[in-house]
């Protein structure tokens, strides 16, 4: 059932995704607000993030979708409410203590080093990772996931294809060996094909127990391989429930699927 949200209150954001139970959860954000100095980019924003889902966060550009991954993630402060993980406060935590609860990040913009050869940059992704038997599981994990990486681990990220540096990119995150991973707009900028490939590695990644929090301007694609949706506008959340029942909204089609 969808849960439609009033902006006028934030007694409304509260609302959990339709399923969610307490002991099942990896992230829960409540009442979370974020301001960039005098102006505030999220509204009360609560959603949960259930283990070994595929959440999707989608919205038109400057909705609050990116805010809310880097507020996750200790990069911005949140002004207002909490983001626990597994039961635990993380929202005054730091970046760097966040990755090593295995909450990794893949960034808009991809964010890879380009002078740095792929594998130097995988390394950088393997900071946080318990031992060398660790890192080099993950490693060749991730080659074997992208074998294009790995014909190019000598070479300069910055010469790979946009394809190519954003597979990089979800390479890294994975070296931190999450249980949840964040990822935002992995399909910018990219050609349909490599697209539709991107995407079926994040389904094969969470069908192998990955929990992943999803941010998409396609939100078509997006929902098509969600178990759950989050619609945020102008920092609100105004709608979330199953993935398939977003699909299915009037609502939802005519205003994010351009129908």
């Amino acid at each position: 059932m969808l849960n439609h949200e009033n902006t006028s209150s934030s007694d409304a954001a509260g609302a959990k995704l339709e399923g969610s139970v307490d002991g099942s959860l990896v992230l829960r954000i409540k009442d979370v607000s974020v301001h960039y100095g005098m102006v505030q980019a999220l509204h009360n924003v609560s959603f949960d993030v259930p283990r070994g889902k595929i959440v999707t966060l989608v919205g038109a550009n400057g909705a609050g979708k990116t805010t809310m991954l880097r507020a996750i993630s200790g990069l911005v402060r949140v002004s207002h409410g909490v983001i626990e993980h597994r039961g635990e406060v993380i929202s005054t935590s730091q970046p760097h203590e966040i990755v090593r609860r295995r909450i990794c990040q893949s960034p808009e913009g991809r964010g890879i080093f380009l002078n740095l050869s792929v594998e130097e940059n995988l390394d950088l992704g393997a900071w946080a990772a318990p031992d060398k038997l660790s890192y080099k599981i993950n490693l060749e994990r991730g080659f074997e996931m992208f074998p294009r990486l790995k014909e190019r681990r000598r070479q300069n990220a910055g010469t790979l294809s946009g394809g190519e540096q954003q597979m990089l990119a979800i390479a890294r995150a994975l070296m931190g060996q999450p249980e949840v991973l964040l990822l935002d707009e992995p399909s910018l900028g990219l050609a349909p094909q490599i697209i539709e490939k991107i995407f079926e590695i994040v389904q094969q990644i969470n069908r192998d127990g990955m929990t992943i929090l999803l941010v998409e301007q396609n939100a078509l694609q997006a929902l098509g391989i969600a178990h759950h949706g989050v619609v945020l506008e102008t920092g609100r959340v105004v709608l979330q429930g199953p993935s398939r029942e977003l699909l299915a909204s009037d609502e939802v089609r005519k205003a994010y699927l351009g129908e």
